[in-house]
């Protein structure tokens, strides 16, 4: 029988994992200002319906379907979530692929704890789901939209979720493959970012580019966002969430490392921020803004996976290196490939999630993490350490998100647009006037006419 000592430490933790649920629920706001911003004012009312509407879309698919196939095996007393609500559904042992048990929150035992660990789920659900309607802003159709949201919070994430996560067989891969602690990722820069980030790219591979970004000669023009302020706003607000999203990763007040988290978090996107604007500068000469943000959110996603398994200098180091790789990456995605992605999705959430990912089998400095996944009674350790089978681990991980994950996503955005009357891209005469009538019947600035800017 627990103490009254012990009995408040569980509640004051559980209340800890909802005001985190708050706060990654508020990012929402960050990435509808941020994608709205990027995007021009014809699109507005579209591009930010598509950050609400999602939230809706894809919470109610996780509550009726997602979350008991991701974590109807989960438990961690330390929220008093003591038993599980479910069981396997495929596969067993270490194999485990999806599990059962909790089907719209009203099977099985439902306690207090069950339904604030939902709540935190759910929010990191909706921030896979949210972020393809940056990358596919401007020309996806609505009705194809929401689709996306319904099958992305009811499959798409739960599936790599299961695996990691919710105890599946990817988190075992210590006992199954003596691989470090298995796929170890503390807030989820593959689980949440590296995920909706191939979803993103696949969805603008399906679409194709937005009418006029390339010329004759295949070389990209401009497309400038309509309010760069917004995306600034938007991305502080990002910032503030994400010591939701990753300092309450901790499941637990009573776990001081959050301490250690948030400031990783903060020191991480700064150096990001700032790298890009010195990068940028050299390589344009003006400290674009909107580099600026991927800067920053480059930072925060890559340290999300690592950032309670190592030291502030790292966190640094991270942040520097995420904020050139969004910013090449960017430039790649589009001058090479030719993809057209308006917010940069793909380069700082596909890109840096898996670079965070890998991160964590290099810099993890063995001071955290002792018995994750039941694997040793020692701290994470990275290359740093002389461990190299961590980084096999999430090398795995990273590889079976592009591998197995991508193709998922890429399949479903393909037959949506072969079975989809039109397919899933707007009309081309609604993309050319601006999405705002046709799709949502209101433009986002109707004292400026017709919005067409």
């Amino acid at each position: 029988m627990q103490s009254e000592v012990e009995v408040l430490g569980t509640q004051l933790n559980l209340l800890w994992v909802v005001i985190g649920a708050m706060l990654v629920i508020f990012m929402q706001a960050g990435f509808a200002l941020v994608e709205t911003g990027f995007t021009r004012a014809k699109h507005a009312a579209h591009v930010v319906s598509t950050n609400f509407a999602i939230f809706a879309l894809g919470f109610v698919a996780f509550f009726l379907v997602g979350f008991p196939l991701a974590f109807g095996g989960f438990s961690f007393a330390g929220i008093g979530l003591a038993e599980p609500v479910g069981e396997p559904l495929i596969g067993s042992g270490n194999w485990v692929f999806l599990y059962q048990g909790g089907w719209a929150l009203s099977t099985g035992t439902i306690t207090p704890a069950l339904l604030g660990f939902f709540l935190y789920m759910v929010a990191f659900m909706d921030t896979v789901a949210t972020i393809p309607t940056g990358s596919m802003a401007e020309r996806w159709k609505w009705s194809s939209f929401t689709i996306w949201g319904l099958f992305c919070g009811a499959i798409y994430y739960p599936l790599f979720a299961a695996w990691t996560w919710g105890g599946g067989w990817l988190s075992k891969t210590w006992d199954t493959m003596s691989l470090g602690a298995g796929y170890v990722d503390f807030a989820g820069s593959g689980v949440v970012h590296s995920v909706g980030g191939v979803a993103a790219l696949a969805g603008a591979i399906v679409l194709g580019p937005r009418i006029g970004k390339f010329g004759a000669d295949g070389k990209p023009r401009a497309l400038p966002g309509h309010h760069i302020p917004m995306a600034m706003l938007g991305t502080f607000i990002l910032l503030f969430g994400w010591f939701g999203f990753n300092a309450a990763s901790t499941f637990a007040a009573t776990d001081v490392q959050f301490a250690t988290v948030a400031t990783n978090t903060a020191i991480a996107g700064a150096f990001g921020a700032l790298t890009a604007m010195f990068y940028i500068t050299k390589r344009t000469g003006k400290p674009d803004p909107g580099m600026m943000i991927n800067g920053m959110l480059a930072g925060l996603v890559a340290v999300t996976a690592p950032c309670a398994f190592i030291a502030p200098w790292a966190a640094a180091v991270i942040g520097i290196i995420a904020a050139v790789l969004a910013i090449e990456s960017v430039f790649i995605v589009e001058r090479k490939f030719k993809i057209d992605d308006p917010v940069g999705a793909i380069a700082v959430h596909m890109v840096n999630g898996i670079f965070g990912t890998l991160a964590v089998g290099i810099f993890a400095n063995g001071s955290y993490g002792a018995g994750w996944n039941g694997s040793s009674s020692k701290g994470i350790e990275g290359i740093i350490k002389g461990d190299w089978g961590q980084l096999g681990a999430q090398a795995l991980g990273v590889a079976v998100i592009l591998g197995v994950i991508f193709p998922i996503a890429y399949g479903f955005f393909s037959i949506q647009n072969k079975f989809t009357k039109g397919g899933i891209r707007s009309a081309e005469e609604d993309e050319l006037n601006g999405l705002d009538i046709p799709e949502m019947g209101v433009v986002a600035y109707p004292e400026f006419g017709s919005g067409r800017l």
